[in-house]
């Protein structure tokens, strides 16, 4: 026998999605990326995730998912900054050095260029991050007791 101790064959059941469809009636969950650019919800694909620019609603209004039980965290934002912020350096640089603007015009270019694509990009991850966590089933890791 290979593998870890206690594991078994995954059978079809196994590897079937039950969530592929809403509650049995057949409807096929929406994109996942559609959450984050039209705020739909990931079971039913009304536009009800987002309350404001960029915070989650408590639950969707059409089929009741509680968007409170998903964790979707800081990840988002910190990905968003360290990748936005590597880009606007280069860029920053490549400024720089082909057109020598002054001082002056980097700190009125620059600090909204990055704000705008950071907050702008911010609503897009979150929401494509909390479909992936509902359509993978993404909980909290815990220990099984025997």
């Amino acid at each position: 026998m290979s593998g870890a101790v206690g594991a078994r064959r995954s059978t079809l059941a196994d590897v079937a999605d039950p969530i592929q469809s809403h509650e049995g009636g057949g409807r096929p969950l929406p994109p996942p990326i559609a959450s984050g650019l039209y705020g739909c919800c990931p079971r039913c694909g009304a536009k009800t995730l987002f309350r404001s620019f960029t915070a989650f609603a408590d639950r969707c209004s059409a089929c009741g998912l509680q968007f409170s039980d998903f964790n979707v965290g800081d990840g988002p934002v910190v990905f968003l900054t360290l990748g936005i912020g590597a880009m606007v350096t280069i860029l920053a640089l490549w400024v720089e050095f082909g057109l020598s603007p002054p001082f002056w015009a980097h700190l009125l270019l620059w600090p909204p260029v990055t704000l705008a694509l950071v907050v702008g990009s911010l609503r897009v991850a979150k929401g494509l991050l909390l479909a992936l966590e509902f359509r993978n089933r993404a909980r909290e890791g815990r220990l099984h007791e025997d």
